[in-house]
């Protein structure tokens, strides 16, 4: 991509975690990302067309930030998914105009989304 196609995107989102490992764990089982180290307190991750990170150099803030939201051609496929990887659903599927959605927490207490249009 280049940088005119960028302008005006969301680029990046960074995560503050407890364990770096445990996140590329969780988040590499369930969505296959992908990461590169940038020494022990940062781990840059790519879901293949977004970038992000995860670091310790901050607390961890599960609330009040704006909710990420994952989209799935099979909802009940990664529901399942993330159960087992341990995720805690906290809203169930439900639907709304133009598809369904349902909301987990991650192993830090991060609430997301994963929606689906079937």
């Amino acid at each position: 991509m280049t940088g005119k196609n960028r302008n005006h995107r969301i680029d990046n989102i960074e995560f503050n975690v407890a364990d770096i490992a445990r996140s590329k764990t969780f988040y590499g089982q369930v969505f296959g990302w992908t990461f590169t180290d940038y020494g022990p307190a940062y781990s840059e991750f790519s879901d293949g067309h977004l970038a992000g990170g995860f670091t310790t150099t901050a607390a961890v803030r599960p609330a009040g930030g704006p909710l990420v939201i994952l989209y799935a051609d099979d909802l009940a496929a990664t529901q399942q998914r993330l159960e087992q990887a341990g995720a805690e659903i906290v809203l169930p599927v439900f639907a709304f105009p133009g598809g369904r959605r349902f909301h987990f927490k991650d192993p830090d207490g991060y609430e997301l989304a994963v929606w689906s249009a079937d």
